[in-house]
């Protein structure tokens, strides 16, 4: 066993009896310099004092660097333990531990003390709670709205799969943005995110459109895990028959040999390409790039978002 095999082991001990995939070396558009910021430190040792988990350390984030370096941290809710165990994803699988009652005004601090203009607060499944951890999620919102008033925040959401009033929760706490990735294609769902359904998925996000269609919603996929472009573009439809307002596609990277494999590289041109058509689908907005990442620049692009809608209900009326 590798060294990376055996660290994934023990992180992963549902994985540690698969296979070895041997993780290749990544092209020269997708290398990204390691963290060395005096921001970075300041903000991870932010994160650390208030016993914060963050997607981007626990998921392995490219952007980590670029990010905190810019003191912009997605906040990871409800523990860092998962009870899904997806082949694409670092976060630890297993028994979580209790909710921190104390969270929400944590999650608050940290957004004060940074200054944030956007939020984006993300969270591990949590099948082991009643309601998915929905009125957790909704905590957190309130939270961060009454100390930071002018911040938009951004949900990105687990399924809740079989958490009946879960959705109407969230929806109710009105976030900005209601997040939920599809992943990748439904042919892939059986090996690559096992735990979970497309179209369920699919539903949640046109159920928090029907319950408040002024709050915008948003879906990621990562690509380079043997899909098909037809594929893809089966993905784009189905998420504007959805009328999910933002798609960002980035390039699935391996964790560890005991993650899935990459099938491929996808080359910038390409991704160019699914922007150009995810724009002509009727997306208000999209990011499409080899590092794009669901909370990457999703403050920037926020701002886009709200415009381009702006520009569209405008020649609506007119």
């Amino acid at each position: 066993m590798t060294d990376k095999a055996a660290a994934a082991a023990l992180r992963h001990p549902e994985k540690a009896h698969k296979p070895d995939n041997p993780i290749q070396r990544k092209p020269d558009w997708i290398r990204v310099k390691a963290p060395v910021s005096q921001e970075y430190n300041q903000t991870r040792t932010m994160m650390r004092d208030l016993k914060l988990n963050t997607v981007c350390e626990e998921a392995a984030c490219p952007n980590i660097g670029e990010c905190w370096a810019k003191k912009h941290a997605t906040v990871m809710i409800l523990g860092n333990v998962c009870t899904r165990a997806c082949a694409f994803c670092n976060v630890a699988t297993g028994r979580p531990d209790k909710l921190d009652p104390h969270e929400p005004e944590h999650v608050a601090e940290a957004v004060s003390r940074m200054g944030l203009s956007h939020v984006v607060i993300t969270s591990v499944d949590r099948d082991d709670l009643d309601d998915g951890g929905a009125d957790h999620f909704a905590r957190v919102i309130r939270a961060v709205r009454l100390g930071s008033p002018t911040t938009t925040i951004e949900v990105l959401t687990p399924d809740f799969m079989r958490k009946d009033g879960a959705i109407e929760t969230v929806v109710e706490a009105r976030p900005d943005v209601f997040n939920h990735n599809l992943e990748t294609v439904p042919r892939l769902y059986p090996s690559i995110r096992p735990g979970a359904r497309y179209f369920h998925s699919l539903r949640l996000l046109s159920e928090v459109k029907r319950l408040d269609p002024s709050i915008f919603t948003k879906s990621g996929i990562m690509v380079g895990l043997g899909e098909s472009r037809e594929e893809i573009l089966q993905v784009m439809d189905d998420l504007r028959a959805a009328e999910v307002d933002f798609l960002t596609i980035g390039q699935y990277l391996q964790p560890t040999p005991k993650h899935a494999a990459v099938d491929r590289f996808v080359t910038p041109d390409e991704f160019a390409s699914y922007k150009t058509l995810a724009y002509g689908k009727g997306f208000l907005m999209v990011a499409s790039s080899p590092l794009t990442r669901s909370s990457y620049h999703a403050g920037e692009d926020f701002e886009q978002m709200r415009a381009a809608r702006d520009v569209q209900l405008a020649k609506a009326s007119a």
